[in-house]
């Protein structure tokens, strides 16, 4: 099942002669499921196209459709909530409330929303990612494998149609990046959750069931690798 799909995506910064075109007509879907690697040099276009998927910037051209939701024709408020609940954003430096303790952290987008957590969910979930003595520790109290795992657990706790992830090992140490990847595989296997990962590291993105390379803005090359 079609979960994503991406049509003539274009981002230009500036104007005139100092415009600079970061996206250049890009299209391709993602089906439900899908573990997505995307790759390519700094200043290809990568981390552009994934803050267009997550509703984090405006292109100047194109759709971005989840679960068939243009969600560039929403209005602001409305693309707020639908980012809240359908998209889980996954950063490199993991942007976490420093004021907040794991278990908020984790549990904020419900909080936003007026919800309570499922008690058996959230408890599955923190076991899952190995908080279960965490929970009330501040960030700063927390190695960066565990902060990384705080973020992950934020982003899937709304059960979101995409979760998006932006190196999100490029703050780590080897065991703990070997350790996240393998995380979000399983997270991908046995959850159904589908994952589009943006990084330079094609170890990592081996790993993926399909591989878009981006250069200079444009799709260089889609490959399904599994």
């Amino acid at each position: 099942m079609e979960i994503l799909k991406i049509e003539h995506l274009s981002k230009i910064y500036g104007t005139g002669e100092s415009a600079v075109k970061a996206l250049d007509d890009v299209s391709f879907t993602v089906q439900k499921g899908e573990f997505v690697a995307i790759i390519g040099p700094s200043g290809s276009g990568k981390s552009t196209l994934l803050h267009l998927l997550g509703g984090v910037d405006r292109p100047s051209s194109g759709k971005v459709l989840v679960e068939n939701t243009d969600i560039y024709a929403l209005d602001e408020t409305r693309l707020a909530i639908f980012r809240r609940r359908q998209i889980g954003l996954i950063y490199q430096f993991f942007n976490l409330i420093p004021t907040l303790t794991v278990k908020e952290n984790m549990t904020l987008p419900l909080l936003l929303d007026n919800q309570q957590e499922d008690k058996k969910q959230f408890d599955g979930l923190v076991k899952t990612l190995n908080l279960e003595h965490r929970l009330n520790h501040l960030p700063n109290q927390l190695s960066g494998g565990q902060q990384q795992r705080v973020s992950i657990g934020r982003a899937i706790i709304s059960n979101p149609a995409i979760m998006l992830a932006d190196e999100p090992t490029g703050n780590l140490d080897s065991r703990n990046s070997s350790e996240i990847i393998d995380l979000l595989k399983m997270l991908n296997k046995t959850y159904r959750q589908t994952l589009i990962v943006i990084t330079h590291d094609e170890r990592i993105a081996l790993q993926a069931d399909r591989i878009i390379s981006i250069e200079d803005g444009r799709i260089a090359k889609d490959e399904v690798i599994r």
